[in-house]
């Protein structure tokens, strides 16, 4: 069996060689093959020079023409990989790669898809990081009506056809297991080292806030609308609808009855209904149509290489 240890990285370069170097030593004494997939997300520092310096076989390296973000990166690691399994990582050494090898064996043995990491003694910021990131874990648990302790975590395994079908956009790399479970997926949950930076500075801080919210709302109509948007704007359509015709017919009764209608907000107020409700059933059906359509049928890549290495 083979692992492919997916790990997207930018303005990394005090990290990858020590972090190339943990995997290695990590797997290597496990008997399994393995390669190492560097995603090198647009990097302004040396980072791309430094893994060029590894000059080693279980080495891939990948560099996007520019700054895309983690997710994009994430995803053409994972679209690469030719493992039987996926392994994910950050690229700032917080992960522990020895924690893979345990996670294989919870895979084995429980005969599951996926298994994700719970950072049990985090060692982060308490008010920029812990907190934030345990009200999001609680809102995120909630929405979505899983039991994913930790969304945040990096470090996951997946077996390889699992990884590959998920999809995956904006900030959903942090939904991934998530989505897992929304296809029928296994997933378990394991308490993982996690370490203080080694180097470099975090990339990720509270302006990532209402990106994260924006896609959990997105993953929550795809959720439950994503097949049929029309049942959410068929309502507000037909109901919307429903009141200005109502509002319409009520003052041309009282236009019936001789009583000057003109200038009544109410006028308004029922053109603005009906025209809305107009609007909310076409652009239902519009949805509709392009679901058919979609990013995923179209097999159309979020991300351009500009070349892959293997060092």
């Amino acid at each position: 069996m083979k692992i492919s240890v997916v790990i997207p990285v930018y303005n990394e370069e005090g990290n990858v060689a020590p972090l190339v170097q943990q995997v290695y030593e990590a797997l290597k004494p496990s008997g399994y093959d393995f390669e190492t997939i560097l995603i090198d997300d647009g990097s302004k520092d040396n980072t791309v020079k430094e893994i060029k310096k590894l000059k080693d076989k279980n080495v891939v390296l990948i560099e996007l023409r520019r700054n895309y973000g983690q997710c994009p990166a994430l995803k053409a690691g994972i679209d690469y990989a030719t493992g039987d399994y996926i392994a994910t990582l950050d690229g700032d050494l917080q992960n522990d790669p020895a924690d893979i090898i345990r996670m294989m064996d919870i895979i084995k043995d429980q005969d599951c898809d996926v298994v994700t990491g719970i950072r049990a003694k985090r060692q982060d910021d308490v008010f920029l990081r812990k907190i934030p990131s345990k009200i999001a874990n609680s809102i995120v648990r909630k929405v979505s009506g899983t039991n994913i302790i930790d969304n945040g975590c990096a470090i996951k395994v997946f077996k390889s056809d699992i990884a590959k079908e998920i999809p995956l956009y904006g900030e959903m790399h942090r939904f991934i297991a998530i989505y897992a479970i929304k296809e029928g997926a296994k997933v378990e949950q394991i308490d993982v080292n996690h370490r203080a930076r080694f180097s470099g500075e975090s990339k990720y801080g509270l302006g990532r806030t209402f990106k994260v919210l924006s896609d959990l709302i997105l993953m929550r109509f795809r959720d439950k609308y994503g097949q049929k948007p029309m049942y959410l704007l068929g309502p507000l359509g037909l109901g919307s609808f429903a009141i200005g015709s109502m509002l319409l017919l009520y003052l041309l009764v009282l236009k019936c009855m001789g009583e000057d209608i003109w200038g009544r907000p109410l006028i308004f107020a029922g053109l603005i209904f009906l025209s809305a409700g107009f609007q909310f059933l076409l652009i239902g059906i519009v949805l509709d149509l392009l679901m058919r359509t979609n990013h995923e049928s179209q097999k159309k890549r979020i991300y351009n290489v500009r070349k892959t290495d293997r060092i």
